[in-house]
């Protein structure tokens, strides 16, 4: 079994799949929160509200140690239920970027990336603290280098994995990714 992220502020895709390289099937797909939608603001912590960014570093330090902290639970629990009947031992997270914030002039589009940063990085740690395999993909990437473990192309590695989604309830971009990803490490 392997298991794919797709990271976005504050939550993730995530989607657990059997481990037959040919033709693996859906085991679980889902969204988990990575940030605790009961603490206001834990979604875009290095924002201070629409368009502009927090400068209060007490504000942003109290609200990275409650999503660091929330997010390992919910990790945690995740990958403790899915090993109640699967041997689970590999992960892939997408994500839209690996900038350095601190290359980027612009206030606001820094913090989004400080955000992208913050949620792949807590992703990642807790993922690896359940004993996991962790592999870090660009999503602009996925489809070609699961086009060339398959042995395809990229277009007809993403027609395989919309397929496999055709028994779900929600299959949209983010989980055909997370998909993607967890095919590359399955």
């Amino acid at each position: 079994m392997s298991l794919g992220f797709r990271v976005k502020s504050g939550w993730a895709a995530a989607v657990l799949l059997s481990s037959s390289r040919a033709t693996p099937r859906v085991t679980d797909s889902r969204v988990i929160e990575l940030a605790d939608p009961a603490v206001p603001h834990s979604r875009q912590p290095y924002h201070a509200g629409f368009g502009a960014a927090q400068t209060d570093t007490g504000k942003v330090d109290r609200l990275v140690r409650g999503i660091e902290a929330f997010s390992r639970n919910t990790i945690a629990a995740m990958v403790d239920e899915y090993r109640e009947h699967h041997r689970v031992r590999n992960a892939t997270v997408i994500v839209a970027s690996l900038t350095d914030p601190a290359s980027i002039a612009n206030q606001h589009m820094r913090a989004h990336a400080s955000e992208g940063q913050l949620f792949r990085a807590v992703l990642v740690d807790g993922l690896r603290r359940c004993g996991l395999k962790v592999k870090i993909v660009l999503e602009r990437e996925v489809y070609e280098l699961l086009g060339k473990k398959l042995r395809a192309s990229p277009a007809a590695a993403k027609r395989k994995v919309a397929a496999l989604g055709e028994t779900q309830r929600r299959w949209r971009a983010e989980q055909k990714v997370a998909a993607a990803g967890a095919w590359l490490v399955g």
